[in-house]
């Protein structure tokens, strides 16, 4: 009868290393979250300190919780359409003037005389049809996605000077423009499509197949092909869905306007991709969070307001964000190199 001896381990190799959570690469979006609602802690702090008279008062805050969510509400849809861009490795500089040829395209008289479901389906199918023209370019074309993107912005702008003749557009459909005006239940209607919006997002990134060919085409455009991934056709989606979140915010933005016009919406592009970035997302693609851009859209929106109840310049603001997006880069540029070797030694 023979017995089986299972071999030691040589006496020279070390166990694998178990990494604790804050090391490990699986929980690095939890940290960043975390990182961000410290930010926003601090500026709560920040707040309480410069205005006391106005944090004392407990209608005040709470109503300016509500104010700071409705101003993060447009420019936050129109993130999660930017999100997906970044993540699947492109850039998406026409947003704005997206935003702005869907609010005006939907707020001339042709188009009012349809009542409010017809301003909300032109919103929508310009929205979408000027990301179909960006993916066209982007995948079929060949165009860089900065330069194609960089042209219909300059182009959707001109177009809605074009349209509404240089002239502020009244909206005129009582629908519409209840919308930012109402609330249900003490929240404003506002917030809850920004959540509905923020939701559908989360799903579609981390629930479906979509998402998963998202983060495989901006990782890797070669590997995601090889893998049976129609790229092209992947990114087309990806635009149009990034010109969809831009007509829902068209809509958005109108009705807090009550008008629309081609100035609107300007550098909304700059604002998401800001937000994105400090929430996680790489600009060189295959990573990113829903949650994390909606909470960089409402450290942003923090910001503007922590700026507006000290009456302080919106010049100085403008440097703080800049000085916000160079930091996130440079986080990001370095956190897989120092940071990581940092970590791997501890």
């Amino acid at each position: 009868m023979t017995t089986t001896q299972t071999a030691a381990p040589p006496a020279n190799e070390k166990p694998a290393e178990t990494r604790s959570w804050w090391r490990d690469d699986a929980s690095e979006p939890l940290r960043r979250n975390l990182a961000l609602f410290a930010v926003l802690i601090l500026l709560i702090i920040i707040g309480i300190a410069t205005r006391p008279d106005l944090y004392s008062d407990s209608t005040w805050v709470r109503n300016n919780i509500f104010t700071i969510l409705e101003l993060a509400s447009v420019i936050g849809v129109v993130t999660v359409g930017m999100t997906f861009v970044i993540i699947g490795g492109g850039i998406d500089l026409s947003v704005g003037a997206i935003v702005a040829l869907a609010g005006v395209w939907s707020t001339t008289l042709a188009t009012q005389s349809y009542g409010a479901g017809g301003m909300i389906f032109c919103a929508l199918a310009v929205g979408i049809g000027v990301g179909v023209v960006n993916g066209i370019l982007i995948a079929y074309g060949r165009l860089v996605a900065f330069i194609a993107t960089l042209a219909i912005l300059v182009a959707a702008r001109g177009l809605a000077a074009q349209i509404s003749g240089k002239q502020t557009q009244v909206s005129t459909n009582t629908f519409i423009n209840d919308i930012a005006a109402n609330d249900l239940l003490g929240i404003p209607l506002l917030v809850y499509i920004l959540a509905a919006v923020v939701a559908a997002g989360w799903v579609l990134l981390n629930r479906t197949t979509f998402g998963r060919r998202t983060v495989a085409v901006g990782g890797n455009v070669e590997a995601a092909r090889l893998a049976g991934i129609n790229v092209k056709r992947h990114t087309l989606l990806l635009y149009a869905l990034s010109g969809l979140c831009c007509g829902i915010a068209a809509i958005m933005l109108t009705s807090q306007a009550t008008s629309a016009q081609a100035a609107m919406a300007n550098l909304y592009e700059l604002d998401a991709i800001a937000a994105a970035i400090i929430g996680g997302t790489l600009l060189s693609g295959g990573r990113g969070t829903i949650i994390g851009s909606l909470l960089g859209v409402i450290v942003f929106a923090t910001i503007t307001n922590l700026f507006a109840i000290n009456n302080l310049s919106t010049e100085v603001q403008n440097m703080v964000k800049g000085g916000i997006i160079v930091a996130a880069v440079l986080v990001q540029q370095f956190r897989y190199k120092s940071l990581s070797q940092l970590f791997n030694r501890a």
